[in-house]
């Protein structure tokens, strides 16, 4: 089985978000997903993107995305790039698609000249984290993320 990493573009708004249906499904969370095709579509391929997304495939049919974007750094003074989703169906986990996006991804932190290369995991998650741990990534386990969302951020912003 050889995978291929390519760009996502425009025709494969419908894939990306089935499958970011799939990851929702598998982090327990299938409906907290209110994306459409055409926000995302605006969102990854209109006049301003929000991201960026790669497309794994083998023999021309997608089994996989990583949607990432760009975030800064004021220590380093440089940006980077933090990887929101990574999902491979599992049907081709173990191809070796999600080691070949996480390194397609490097190699673009590398050549765009970003400082680190990020994303969260949930905690309970020990696949992926016994997989990120495999190729040298380090846990932050002195940070905690935090959120706004629905009326906590909009009472925040009305205050």
């Amino acid at each position: 089985m050889t995978v291929a990493i390519r760009p996502a573009i425009e025709p494969d708004t419908a894939t990306i978000l089935r499958f970011v249906r799939e990851l929702a499904e598998y982090e327990r969370e299938p409906d907290a997903v209110v994306a459409t095709e055409e926000i995302l579509a605006q969102a990854l391929f209109g006049p301003d993107p929000a991201a960026e997304a790669l497309i794994a495939e083998v023999d021309s049919q997608a089994i996989g995305f990583a949607l990432f974007f760009h975030n800064f750094s004021t220590w380093t003074g440089r940006r980077g790039i933090y990887l929101e989703d990574l999902y491979v169906t599992p049907h081709a986990r173990g191809s070796g698609a999600g080691k070949a996006m996480l390194a397609a991804l490097a190699k673009l932190a590398v050549e765009r000249g970003c400082a680190r290369f990020e994303w969260s995991v949930l905690d309970w998650n020990e696949p992926a984290i016994g997989f990120y741990k495999s190729l040298a990534a380090k846990p932050m386990d002195e940070w905690t993320v935090f959120r706004l969302d629905g009326d906590a951020l909009a009472s925040l912003a009305d205050s």
